[in-house]
């Protein structure tokens, strides 16, 4: 079954594209469904999983994918995944290129694997949950800026969210131990990616069992500076210096940022914080984070053979 979000930056356009592409590649289809709303797509999955469909094909982005996510999560399905969003993050972490034809192919080709699955209070995600500044873009990031400026969505809510952010303090409780801190941003990743290409840490894989996390201190806190005009030009450097780093996964490296490496995370926030998973605002801390290990099937790029 394909199911096509038709709200999504490049859905509408793709629909009959993707039609052709899987038809030329021999993929049949019991059924193909252009959805602009959630509730609808619910409808559709839950009558699929009932007739007994087992293979999966969305096309959408990290959001149209998370919205899948709760039907498709202990059953005998296969997902195969079409990056038709704005982020994309998830396909970036499947190792999944960015054009329909050699997402088609991918699914033509069909080799799958198990992926790990992020629960936050329970509720899955795929790619990362977040605390503070990423959150707080998501609030920016609406459907009608998405669709006028595109890719460059992201980058034009973070300039206008980053003149307002403000510091919070966290307890972030992990298998080896406890940490409090004044930070301005915390990232808990399932995935290698989040917020359209930027790393959660370089080594994170989707596959290790582990969740991957990175706080940013708030240097403003550190010099007494918080709330003050020059607190907030310190915090936004900082900021400015470890977006720069992000797409590289250099950012690990900056004496603001502490990574953390941990199958289970408690977090606790003052002021509380919401929580952003996949682009989507799903709560608010305090928030528990696990993770529900290879519980999920999705079609994938075939390894490359090894030479001896």
């Amino acid at each position: 079954m394909l199911i096509v979000n038709s709200k999504c930056r490049m859905g509408h356009e793709a629909f009959p594209a993707t039609l052709a592409a899987l038809e030329a590649r021999g993929i049949p289809l019991a059924s193909s469904h252009q959805l602009s709303r959630h509730k609808r797509m619910d409808q559709v999955l839950r009558e699929a999983m009932e007739s007994g469909v087992r293979r999966i094909i969305i096309g959408g982005g990290d959001g149209t994918l998370n919205n899948a996510l709760q039907h498709l999560l202990g059953r005998e399905v296969t997902l195969g995944v079409l990056p038709l969003g704005t982020g994309n993050d998830f396909a970036r972490s499947l190792g999944i290129p960015p054009t329909l034809e050699a997402a088609c192919d991918i699914i033509a080709a069909g080799y799958t694997a198990r992926v790990d699955v992020g629960l936050a209070n329970g509720r899955p995600f795929l790619n990362a949950a977040s605390l503070g500044l990423a959150s707080a873009i998501a609030r920016r990031l609406t459907p009608r800026l998405k669709r006028r400026v595109g890719k460059l969505a992201y980058p034009v809510a973070a300039a206008a969210e980053l003149w307002e952010h403000q510091p919070f303090h966290v307890r972030m409780v992990t298998d080896s131990g406890e940490m409090e801190a004044e930070v301005l941003q915390l990232v808990v990743g399932n995935g290698r990616y989040h917020g359209a290409g930027n790393m959660v840490t370089p080594d994170a894989t989707i596959d290790d069992h582990r969740l991957d996390a990175y706080t940013i201190a708030a240097p403003s806190a550190e010099s007494g500076r918080e709330g003050t005009g020059l607190g907030h030009i310190q915090d936004l450097s900082t900021l400015a210096r470890v977006a720069l780093s992000l797409r590289r996964g250099e950012h690990v490296a900056h004496p603001a940022v502490t990574a953390v490496r941990s199958a289970h995370l408690y977090v606790d926030a003052q002021p509380p914080q919401d929580i952003n998973a996949d682009g989507e605002l799903i709560g608010h801390t305090p928030v528990r984070f696990e993770l529900a290990s290879a519980a999920l099937r999705v079609y994938v790029p075939a390894p490359a053979p090894t030479t001896h």
